[in-house]
């Protein structure tokens, strides 16, 4: 079946985007704002989770989280918000013939949240618990700390949900200035999915968010690239594990090669396929959980390999992994493993879109993110055109000397021994 969608821009500049699935029994509406942690200064980390959560404590129609929840919910739905790097959405998913409350309920909350005073001083302490759970869960410090390592004191390096101290002294002015410089219908995309007409999907956007005037917003200001990685970087903790992250820089969001990332991301760390879970758990049993990731941004990217490990085998496993990287760049990957890693990859791209909600999200976050829609089956014929000459070029691009950074949590682990593990692989 063929997915498609239609496009449609208000006069105020926001930009709306309906995929209809005509047997689908609900309906997603999602609205992204292009900005997130990296718009923030510093002194203001974390402003722009604390307003995620505070736009769903009260509305000039709905005045309680309660009241909020309770128009989706009692409708059978449901409404989540994330706040990542450069973006912020809020969606909710119900029943196909709710659009009309989907719409309101979002227009509502986002364009006239109260932000009040009290809720505000409940809301503070509920985001600052936010973070002590984060810093107690060991996988997730050690991906805080990587990305501290690999960035520097700047917007990318921070913390999306910033930290104890900059989330108690924000005040309400500061939501305000930021959402009038940020929250703006030319920087804002409406994504609608599901068994819904375009038609009806543009009159609603129309009467809930057309009347908010036009006006520029702000860039991201680009990464410093001359700001020197840490390289190192490690907590210790009297826990059981040893939680190994590592990253190298990768790819901006519009880089011609990421469609070649997507399947080198494959080969190294996706699935029970891949190499690194084959050489790492599978023939040397040294870890339960070992896979990599790709994040891409304006900008630039980052290729992540996260692992956990008992604490003796924390060289070894870093060794193993590095040798895997290595052996991307030095030896062409067979056919027979090239044609297993491309249908793989367009196979979870396939199913990662079964739902309206997944459509919806899809198709708003290119819309805001890449200025277009790229169509699903355009996409599967270019990961199937990728080479074992591509693969050798886009690990030749990333896995440099030099390059990598490390983050570790665990038990008894000094600095030094990661820096002369780093010596070790020759990095």
């Amino acid at each position: 079946m063929t997915i498609s969608w239609q496009i449609a821009e208000l006069s105020n500049g926001l930009r709306m985007v309906t995929t209809p699935l005509a047997t689908a029994q609900s309906v997603s509406v999602s609205l992204f704002v292009g900005t997130g942690s990296r718009a923030e200064e510093r002194g203001s980390q974390g402003l722009a989770h604390f307003l995620e959560h505070m736009i769903f404590k009260g509305s000039e129609r709905r005045p309680t989280a309660m009241a909020i929840a309770e128009a989706v919910e009692g409708a059978g739905g449901v409404l989540n918000a994330y706040t990542a790097k450069e973006i912020t959405c809020f969606w909710n998913h119900l029943p196909c013939d709710k659009l009309e409350l989907a719409m309101d309920v979002l227009a509502d909350m986002v364009l006239h949240p109260l932000l009040d005073g009290g809720e505000m001083e409940r809301e503070r302490s509920v985001v600052q618990q936010e973070i002590r759970r984060n810093r107690d869960q060991p996988g997730v410090w050690v991906s805080e700390l990587l990305i501290q390592a690999l960035y520097g004191d700047q917007p990318l390096g921070w913390s999306t949900a910033g930290n104890e101290e900059t989330v108690a002294a924000m005040q309400r002015q500061d939501f305000l200035g930021y959402m009038d410089a940020w929250y703006v219908p030319a920087n804002t995309v409406v994504s609608v999915a599901g068994n819904v007409s375009h038609e009806e999907a543009v009159a609603l956007a129309r009467r809930y968010f057309e009347d908010r005037p036009a006006k520029p917003f702000p860039l991201f200001r680009p990464i410093d690239s001359d700001l020197p990685a840490q390289r190192v970087a490690v907590e210790s903790r009297p826990i059981s594990q040893a939680n190994l992250a590592m990253a190298l820089p990768a790819f901006a969001r519009k880089d011609p090669d990421r469609y070649a990332l997507m399947i080198f991301n494959s080969l190294l760390g996706r699935g029970m396929s891949s190499r690194l879970f084959k050489e790492v758990r599978e023939r040397r049993g040294l870890a339960y959980s070992v896979g990599s990731a790709v994040s891409r941004y304006f900008d630039t990217g980052l290729l992540v390999i996260n692992a956990g490990v008992a604490p003796q085998n924390l060289q070894e496993a870093a060794r193993l992994i590095v040798g895997e990287l290595r052996k991307l760049v030095e030896e062409p990957v067979g056919e027979e493993e090239m044609t297993k890693a491309r249908d793989y990859t367009v196979g979870s791209f396939r199913l990662s879109l079964e739902t309206p909600m997944a459509l919806g999200q899809r198709a708003g976050e290119l819309l805001l993110t890449m200025g277009e829609i790229e169509p699903i089956e355009s996409v599967v014929e270019k990961l199937q055109a990728i080479t074992a000459d591509d693969i050798l070029r886009v690990a030749r691009r990333i896995v440099q000397t030099g390059k990598l950074v490390l983050a570790v949590v665990g038990p008894d682990v000094e600095s030094a021994e990661l820096a002369e593990l780093l010596a070790a692989t020759g990095d």
